[in-house]
C-alpha cells in the first residue's frame, strides 16, 4: 500500500484538496495517510463498500475505550448519546424513533416556510458587497431547524456559536482552546434544551422536539439525555453541512457562469446533486474494524480505524466523466455526500429541500450576483467550506 504525506492545515491542501485525493486514487482504492496515522480509502468503490460493511463502524471496540479528559465532559456526554456515533442493536432502537419524528411529511410541509424565509433574505441585502455566508446559507438553514425544532429564533445566534464551537472538535486545527469552548458550549446548549424539553413535555407543539418526546417504537422512547444528543445533532450537522453546501455551490455556479436554465424546476435536483458532489461539505468520516478482514488488499485488524474520504470518492474517474469538471446536466448517480450504510445522514432530504429552494430563489432574485473577492476556504478539515462569500448583488 502506497503510503501519502499530505498534513491537512497545509495551506495550498485547505484550499485545494481534490490534487491529492487525484493523486492518492492512482494507487488504488486506499492509501495509507501518514499524517493521520491510518488507511484512507480514497475510490468510490472503496468508501461505499465499507460504509455497507457491517464489520466496520462508529462505535469504539470496548477493550480500546479510553475514559476522555475531565474537561470534555460535558461535550463527551452529549457524543455517548449520539445517533452519529452508536452502532446496532443501540443504533437501531435510536433512528427508528428519530425516523418517526423526523418524517418526510413534516419535512414538506416545510417548503412554504423555507421559500418565505429566502425571499425575505434576499429583500435585505445590502446594496454595497455583503458576505452571503452571513446574510443568506447560514440563515437559511439555522431559522429553518429553529422552526423545525419549535425553537425561538431569536436564539439562532447562540445556537449557531454553540454548532460552531461543538463541530470544531473534529477539525485537523483543534487545539486546547478549541476544547474547552467546545465544552463550555455543549453544556450551554445541553442546559437550554434541557429546559425547553421540559416545557414542551407540559405544553406539546406541533413540533419536531414534541414528536421527539411522544416517539414510540415498541414501547422504547429516547432518554432525556438521548432527546438532547438528539436535537444538537439535527442542528449541529444539518446547519454545519447546508451552510457549506450553499456557499460552496453559489462560488462554483458564479465561477462557472453557470446558465440561469439550471434552476428551473426540471433541471434543479441534478444541479444540487452536482454541486454536493463537486464540492462537498464534508471530506472524511472513519470507521473502526470489528474484526480480522481483508479488503482491497489490505489485512485490516480489529480496532483498525479507516478514513473515507467523500471528497475524493465523489471525484472518481472510474464512476464520473470527467470528474474535475462542473456540470449541473450530469446525469444523477449516488455519490457519497451524505455518507451510506446504516449511517446515511437522516437530515438529507432536509438539506436537499432547502437546496433546492434557496438556490432558484437566490439567482431568480438576484440575476447580476457576482463575486467581490476571490472566496478562501477556512482552515477547517475534515469540513470543507469558505471564511466567507463576499458578492455584490
Amino acid at each position: 500500500m502506497k503510503t501519502l504525506h499530505q498534513s491537512p492545515t497545509d495551506a495550498g491542501f485547505v484550499q485545494d484538496p481534490y490534487l491529492f485525493y487525484d493523486t492518492a486514487r492512482e494507487y488504488g482504492g486506499l492509501v495509507y495517510w501518514n499524517d493521520y496515522n491510518m488507511v484512507a480509502a480514497v475510490s468510490r468503490n472503496a468508501v461505499q463498500t465499507l460504509f455497507r460493511d457491517r464489520r466496520f463502524g462508529r462505535e469504539v471496540p470496548p477493550e480500546l475505550a479510553r475514559a476522555g479528559p475531565d474537561h470534555l465532559a460535558p461535550w463527551l456526554a452529549v457524543e455517548a448519546h449520539s445517533l452519529l456515533e452508536a452502532e446496532p442493536p443501540r443504533h437501531t432502537r435510536l433512528r427508528a424513533l428519530v425516523m418517526r419524528a423526523f418524517t418526510s411529511r413534516a419535512i414538506a410541509a416545510l417548503t412554504p416556510s423555507i421559500e418565505d424565509l429566502c425571499n425575505t433574505l434576499v429583500n435585505a441585502f445590502p446594496d454595497e458587497p455583503f458576505d452571503l455566508l452571513e446574510f443568506y446559507c447560514t440563515q437559511v438553514p439555522v431559522i429553518t431547524i429553529c422552526r423545525l425544532l419549535g425553537v425561538p429564533e431569536d436564539m439562532a445566534p447562540n445556537l449557531l456559536r454553540w454548532s460552531h464551537d461543538m463541530v470544531a472538535m473534529y477539525q485537523a486545527s483543534r487545539t486546547r482552546e478549541t476544547e474547552d469552548m467546545a465544552a463550555q458550549s455543549a453544556q450551554d446548549f445541553t442546559n437550554f434544551l434541557d429546559d425547553y424539553i421540559g416545557r414542551r413535555r407540559n405544553d406539546p407543539r406541533d413540533d419536531l422536539i414534541t414528536r421527539l418526546i411522544t416517539a414510540e417504537e415498541e414501547g422504547e422512547k429516547l432518554s432525556r439525555d438521548e432527546l438532547v444528543a438528539t436535537c444538537i445533532l439535527i442542528l449541529n450537522a444539518g446547519h454545519e453541512a447546508t451552510v457549506h453546501s450553499l456557499g460552496n455551490g453559489v462560488k462554483t455556479l458564479l465561477q462557472t457562469g453557470t446558465s440561469p436554465q439550471a434552476f428551473a424546476a426540471d433541471a434543479i435536483d441534478k444541479t444540487v446533486e452536482e454541486v454536493l458532489r463537486y464540492d462537498p461539505p464534508l471530506h472524511m468520516f472513519t470507521r473502526y474494524a470489528y474484526e480480522d478482514v481483508e479488503l482491497f488488499g489490505h489485512a485490516f485488524k480489529r480496532g483498525d480505524q479507516v478514513a473515507l474520504l467523500l471528497g475524493a470518492a465523489n471525484r472518481d474517474p472510474a464512476i464520473w466523466p470527467d470528474p474535475n469538471r462542473f456540470d449541473p446536466t450530469r446525469a444523477i448517480q449516488t455519490n457519497t455526500s451524505f455518507g451510506g450504510g446504516l449511517h446515511f445522514c437522516v437530515g438529507a432530504p432536509l438539506a436537499r429541500l432547502e437546496m433546492r429552494i434557496a438556490l432558484p430563489v437566490l439567482f431568480q432574485r438576484c440575476p447580476n450576483l457576482r463575486l467581490s473577492e476571490q472566496p478562501v476556504y477556512s482552515n477547517s478539515y475534515h469540513f470543507h467550506g469558505l471564511e466567507r462569500l463576499l458578492v455584490c448583488a
